[in-house]
């Protein structure tokens, strides 16, 4: 027989059977690191880790290389006009980060800090055991203050007053102070260790703190045989809880001695923003607790199991915008931080509503963006104008231009919108001049009009949420989401994609965890990639994270699968020439970068649905060569396989691997068969391939 062309259609099916998908294509079927350009598969490219540099205690740039706290959840690049920096804004679950000039400065806002510092209002006299303040914000219920040379002990705080003080403790004397004098709140020997021990347990009354909240110390000297650098480290320490006084901390080193009060009176102690806020929480979990759950559901007076229950608590997350060159930062089910970039690295995000002129700036914010090209701050599922409550399905926004002004006046363009279809709002993101919103069962268009009403809503499409915050993506005005069991995209009206992996991942997919899927774009190939979690994590694993991905092609309208651990991702922008992206470990990789998985060989293949070499299919035929068709580096080294079956259902035979280098004109495999496959497959550091048009020399071999 003549050579015969073996062409395969761009694209991944696996949702229908594989002999299906070389009758109706044929298609590939299955892969792993490889996507389809101009028609062909070809192997992705690399990733190479970059590196980010760890401060040292005083907070200045070293070689020391270091990995985010957390996992990365949400992040966002941008250079400064006013200072041309370039800027890296990563959430994770427990943090928020600023990363500049590959230097990691931790930007987390705190919930309250014990070297707060405030004025004296009223001249203060050597007995007086009360004193006026001009502020009394992010001191401590009790504790201890300095004034001059004077250390003061106090029991509480009524209004601007510290009450009950003892003046003149730890060996200083009582003196007169003036108005306008500095008060410093401080500890004095907060530490203890244990000899052979590396937990530090640490005494700060009523501190607020709860289990797995993070604190960050600085100022203290060495204790018990643990170095001051190993007390203040920069990055902080997450907290065990033990009571409403103390806490313990796991220092890098061990004690070589017992210490039961240490450190020096000259200790800071910054409680970031805690489990309160909404962070910490790396998985989502079910509503536990008493009267969790439907009326009547399991029995009186016992906690709630997790098996019966449908309400869960949502991970820790971040919606990140830019307002300018500054930040805005949104903890999911939390308040919304604002971060000044032209106050430095070392200047940590506050609560917008505590900025000068805010005005009912949400407490609570599910989803927050800016809306473009009108400059609103979008706020969804969040406390309702002037009350404490929150609505699951509430728009606000700001006044245009104003993005602490949330209280609707005569004068301003604030105002809410209470959205019906679905039971909470889910994820948001700017198109064409109008945005997008996802409640759970519905898509919404809001577009600026102006006038008295400000925006129109209008209701796009039902039975099409999106199943997480961070699936959902805005692509030259396009939107792409990934739905509860499949694909949508918008571009004027909403449509389901025609996906033909889509059984494959929702069945392989962990439904629990359908919300740590992120979504990411490669423009460079036109790339849309959704990055879950899969079953191929371990059984039972508590925290699992993204393994795997499906990507889709826009321009090829082909889909790929494959395995990765990526938890954000971001595209090439600006001065970052490349896509980027983390991991669960809190790696930075740079990706199409070089041939390799950060050094280690990519294990990328593809495999081709089975053909019948006759029309019929009734004949068996011998595959005496190959002609491959690949372009390749010099170094590149692809196994083929052929893979030959008698009857669909039946027992497969493996032939090979088959070498192809570049200099490779025939294989002869002599592989029979009715079914025919083939799949090509590399492994090495330097593969770098793409596939073209195959041909095949067969001739007839009989009827069985």
């Amino acid at each position: 027989m003549p050579l015969q062309l073996l062409k395969y259609n761009p694209g991944v099916v696996k949702d229908i059977t594989q002999y299906a998908a070389g009758k109706n294509g044929p298609y590939w079927v299955d892969s792993d690191l490889v996507r389809f350009k101009n028609g062909y598969p070809e192997k992705l490219g690399g990733w190479q880790n970059e590196q980010i540099n760890a401060l040292d205690t005083s907070g200045n740039t070293t070689t020391t290389a270091t990995t985010i706290d957390g996992i990365a959840r949400a992040m966002t690049f941008w250079r400064a006009s006013s200072d041309g920096e370039d800027r890296l804004a990563v959430g994770t679950h427990n943090h928020l980060f600023i990363i500049e000039n590959n230097a990691l400065y931790d930007i987390t806002p705190l919930r309250s800090e014990t070297n707060a510092t405030t004025t004296i209002s009223e001249a203060l006299d050597s007995s007086e055991t009360a004193i006026d303040l001009v502020s009394v914000s992010g001191f401590e219920p009790s504790g201890i203050v300095q004034i001059g040379d004077e250390i003061i002990t106090y029991s509480s705080i009524v209004g601007l007053t510290l009450t009950g003080c003892t003046r003149g403790t730890n060996g200083t004397a009582a003196a007169e102070h003036d108005i306008g004098d500095t008060v410093t709140q401080i500890l004095i020997n907060p530490i203890a260790t244990v000899n052979g021990s590396a937990v530090i347990t640490i005494t700060d009354t009523a501190h607020g703190a709860q289990n797995g909240d993070w604190v960050v110390l600085s100022g203290s000297v060495a204790v018990g045989g643990i170095s001051a650098d190993d007390i203040n480290r920069m990055s902080g320490y997450q907290i065990t809880y033990i009571d409403a006084n103390t806490y313990s901390i796991t220092a890098p080193a061990v004690a070589s001695s017992t210490v039961s009060a240490g450190g020096g009176n000259a200790i800071a102690i910054k409680y970031l923003i805690g489990i309160v806020a909404g962070m910490g929480t790396q998985s989502a979990s079910p509503s536990l607790g008493f009267g969790a759950g439907g009326w009547g559901l399991e029995a009186w007076g016992t906690p709630r199991s997790s098996s019966e229950l449908e309400v869960s608590l949502d991970n820790s997350s971040w919606n990140l915008s830019l307002w300018g060159e500054d930040l805005l930062a949104t903890v999911r089910g939390g308040a919304i931080y604002y971060w000044d970039t032209s106050a430095g690295v070392t200047n940590r995000a506050v609560l917008a509503s505590s900025l000068a002129g805010a005005d009912d700036v949400p407490a609570i914010s599910r989803v927050t963006t800016v809306s473009f090209p009108d400059r609103h701050f979008i706020a969804g599922a969040c406390t309702v104008y002037n009350q404490s409550v929150t609505d699951d399905m509430l728009i606000r926004w700001s006044s245009q231009e104003e993005f602490t002004k949330f209280a609707p006046t005569a004068t301003n363009t604030a105002g809410d919108q209470r959205l019906e279809v679905g039971t909470k709002i889910v994820a948001m993101t700017a198109a064409r001049e109008e945005t997008i919103i996802s409640t759970d069962e519905a898509i919404y268009g809001m577009t600026f009009v102006g006038g008295d009403f400000v925006f129109s809503f209008r209701l796009l499409a039902t039975d099409s949420g999106a199943a997480g915050m961070n699936t959902m993506i805005s692509i030259d005005g396009d939107v792409f989401w990934l739905g509860k069991r499949n694909f949508f995209n918008y571009n004027g009206v909403v449509n389901e994609l025609a996906c033909s992996v889509q059984y494959y991942v929702f069945d392989r997919m962990q439904t629990n965890f359908i919300d740590k899927t992120t979504v990411g774009h490669n423009k460079a190939f036109k790339e849309v990639t959704w990055f879950y979690v899969s079953n191929d994590n371990p059984a039972g694993a508590i925290n699992p994270e993204p393994d795997s991905y499906v990507t889709y092609n826009y321009a090829e309208k082909a889909w790929s699968v494959g395995t990765m651990s990526r938890t954000v991702w971001s595209d090439s922008f600006g001065a970052r020439k490349v896509p980027f992206a983390f991991d669960p470990d809190g790696v930075l990789y740079e990706h199409e970068t070089g041939t390799s998985a950060n050094g280690a060989a990519m294990n990328s293949y593809i495999e081709s649905s089975p053909r019948e070499i006759s029309e019929s299919g009734e004949t068996l035929y011998m595959v005496d060569q190959v002609i491959p068709d690949v372009t390749m580096t010099s170094e590149t080294s692809l196994s083929l396989y052929m893979n030959t079956r008698k009857f669909p259902n039946g027992s497969e035979t493996i032939k090979g691997p088959f070498v192809i280098t570049s200099s490779t004109e025939k294989v002869s495999t002599r592989a029979k068969g009715r079914q025919i496959s083939m799949k090509f497959q590399s492994t090495g550091l330097n593969d770098d391939w793409t596939l073209g048009d195959f041909r095949v020399n067969s001739r007839q071999d009989g009827l069985r």
